[in-house]
């Protein structure tokens, strides 16, 4: 795979937009066709060979998913490797800039927030993305509202997937506090974890739609997991993961909580789907393709 060496020259750094657990990000303009980029750094340890396999295969996947052009996924336009000594390569993924994020989006609908058509439309999209991903075998692992970028016409692209990938190593060096308010239990407790991980991230997102606020804002992994059961309940002996070290018995038992109490604005089918989503046992969690078949998205309410 052919990564393009010292052509950083052709991208001009106009703004920072921010500072994530993956560095800084900068909003720059590429000189060639004047349009706006984001531009996204990592410092890699490299081998004898200059990049380290690892590196270059996830970049060849990022790759190969830009070929189908998905609507809802953000243009992976370039990437970028400099040797800067030896032992380290500067890479650097250039994705096409969309101006604002769904955090942001949230934010700025006036009271009393997103109407339920613009919900399930921002859903549609968001698991049309995601089932894309799944399909090819990507998990995103750290989906939250500012990396689902929402453009000026409404249309919803994932950003970020497959980085937790690629940054993994690097991020053992940044002293970064990545929010844990979006992680799934299976993360929580370091068990092994699949696609149902992205799954349980869209819920916390989907029912943020509503209530205008995160779901579950815990301070630590315990906390997280608390205020998890203060909702879903304190799962059963039987669903535990055996491969934790966390136990059980760390938690008070709790019953599971109506949902329309975290989330009163929600209606009966978005109830069904948001339990669904918040599925303790990964295995039963819905997929997203499933999800997308959900009576949530029917014109028509289900009464029966």
């Amino acid at each position: 795979m052919a990564m393009t060496q010292e052509s950083g020259i052709q991208y001009e750094p106009v703004a920072e937009i921010g500072g994530g657990a993956y560095g800084t990000v900068y909003k720059a303009r590429d000189k060639q066709s004047g349009q706006f980029v984001a531009l996204k750094s990592v410092r890699v340890q490299t081998d004898q060979e200059g990049l380290p396999l690892s590196t270059v295969r996830e970049v060849a996947l990022l790759r190969r998913l830009e070929q189908f052009d998905h609507p809802n996924i953000v243009k992976l336009m370039d990437v970028c490797a400099t040797l800067r000594t030896d032992q380290e390569t500067k890479v650097t993924l250039v994705f096409e800039h969309v101006d604002q994020d769904l955090k942001t989006y949230l934010e700025k609908a006036p009271p009393p927030g997103l109407p339920v058509s613009r919900i399930k439309d921002l859903m549609r999209q968001l698991l049309c993305g995601l089932s894309f991903l799944h399909s090819h075998r990507v998990l995103h692992r750290d989906l939250k509202p500012e990396n689902i970028l929402v453009t000026s016409r409404g249309q919803v692209k994932l950003a970020d997937f497959g980085l937790a990938r690629i940054y993994s190593c690097h991020m053992a060096l940044t002293p970064v506090v990545v929010t844990l308010w979006y992680r799934s239990p299976e993360v929580l407790l370091q068990s092994t974890y699949a696609t149902p991980v992205d799954i349980w991230s869209t819920g916390c997102i989907f029912a943020e739609m509503f209530r205008c606020k995160p779901l579950f804002c815990g301070e630590s992994e315990v906390d997280q997991l608390t205020k998890i059961f203060s909702v879903i309940g304190l799962p059963s002996e039987d669903e535990w993961p055996t491969d934790v070290t966390l136990s059980r018995q760390n938690f008070c038992p709790q019953s599971p909580q109506p949902i329309t109490d975290s989330v009163p604005e929600i209606s009966e089918e978005g109830a069904d789907l948001l339990l669904k989503m918040l599925t303790f046992d990964p295995l039963r969690r819905i997929s997203a393709l499933s999800a997308q078949e959900h009576r949530f998205f029917s014109d028509q309410p289900d009464n029966s």
